[in-house]
């Protein structure tokens, strides 16, 4: 099976168990947390397949950037000559 059958498939299954849990709604009255709580997880599992459903169906998601290789090798230390210790302030003075 493809992906959007299986999503087909899935989606026929949510529809039924939501017309089983609106008849068992009716029999057993809607304010009991146990009906309220089976109500809202098949709500999110609707939710979740068309999520699914639209993630399948949008074309290729975005190439995401190259990544930039960062070197073992040691830092110049000329580069921190004019730096302030981070939480002590610069080396000349002294730190609050």
């Amino acid at each position: 099976m493809s992906v959007h059958d299986d999503l087909s498939s899935m989606q026929r299954s949510l529809d039924e168990l939501t017309r089983t849990v609106a008849r068992l709604e009716q029999r057993l009255g809607g304010g009991g947390l146990e009906v309220r709580r089976v109500r809202t997880d098949a709500d999110h599992l609707r939710e979740s397949v068309a999520l699914l459903r639209a993630a399948e169906a949008a074309p290729d998601a975005p190439k995401r950037p190259d990544l930039v290789p960062i070197p073992d090798t040691p830092y110049d230390g000329s580069l921190w000559t004019d730096s302030d210790d981070e939480g002590l302030g610069a080396r000349d003075r002294r730190a609050p």
